[in-house]
């Protein structure tokens, strides 16, 4: 990151020490300020482009670090938590961090604590879900980068194409053929500051965009093992017990609360129209 932010300055000033040069002859100097007034209308909207870019390249230089995704001492402090079964203690202790690991570890512990009797799969899926939302909140937010270096070219075209519109309107108004060409120089310098405005801004915001995009990646890919490894230690322990919970035994039957004749000794049924008083 240094070494690129390095390399920005120095091309910009190389620019600037470029542009100010004086030409052999000339007794004149090329002012910044006087090209980018030849920029016209469009140098405003470039402009805030370009101030929008450098507040997120700063913003993201301090956000977008391993300390906010992935935290060591949060780890330790989780796996010894979680070892003692304080799942309740782990989720408060998560919703005072900041991590992206610690949002993941209080969704999911939260939702242990409120439902004791869930299975590890639907826990998991509540860690897989909040995991996903970390991970596109820290792709969005290098992709404002990446907007910026797609519109400024654009922005810079249009100028462009005012500029030379500019150019041939007043080319047909003149009368006088040095004030035609004079016209004709103003709309040119307009169109190809844009130009190189536009330009200039996007290729920076490309630049850092692929800079962070490199860290977010290798920052996701650390917060996939993190998350991993504690929903690993949380299945051993919802293993162990299933492993030594008791069997529960079937309930054993009832005694008869009467003596039941056996069926040798019962009498025959009575046949029908046969009655069964004796000697009848």
């Amino acid at each position: 990151m240094n070494r690129t932010l390095f390399f920005v300055l120095s091309s910009l000033a190389a620019t600037g020490a470029a542009l100010g040069a004086e030409e052999p002859g000339d007794t004149t100097k090329v002012n910044i300020l006087e090209i980018i007034k030849e920029g016209g209308l469009m140098m405003w909207p470039l402009g805030a482009l370009s101030i929008g870019a450098l507040v997120l390249i700063l913003l993201l230089f301090f956000t977008i670090h391993r300390r906010n995704v992935v935290n060591d001492q949060f780890m330790r402090v989780a796996e010894s938590l979680i070892r003692k079964r304080d799942y309740l203690g782990l989720a408060g202790y998560a919703h005072r961090r900041g991590e992206c690991i610690a949002r993941i570890t209080q969704k999911t512990f939260d939702f242990v604590t409120k439902n004791p009797e869930a299975k590890f799969n639907e826990i998991r899926d509540v860690a897989e879900a909040e995991g996903s939302r970390q991970a596109s909140t820290l792709n969005q937010r290098i992709s404002y980068l990446a907007d910026i270096g797609a519109i400024a070219p654009m922005v810079g075209l249009l100028g462009t194409v005012f500029g030379m519109i500019r150019a041939f309107l007043e080319i047909n108004t003149g009368n006088v053929e040095v004030v035609r060409q004079m016209k004709l120089a103003g709309g040119v310098a307009e169109a190809l500051v844009t130009t190189a405005s536009g330009l200039s801004i996007g290729i920076l915001a490309m630049i850092f965009y692929s800079v962070f995009r490199g860290r977010v990646q290798r920052y996701l890919t650390e917060l996939e093992a993190a998350a991993t490894h504690l929903l690993a230690l949380l299945g051993s322990q919802f293993q162990q017990s299933e492993r030594y919970r008791p069997e529960k035994k079937a309930p054993a039957p009832e005694p008869a609360d009467t003596y039941q004749i056996p069926r040798s000794q019962r009498p025959a049924p009575a046949r029908p129209g046969q009655s069964d008083l004796p000697g009848a």
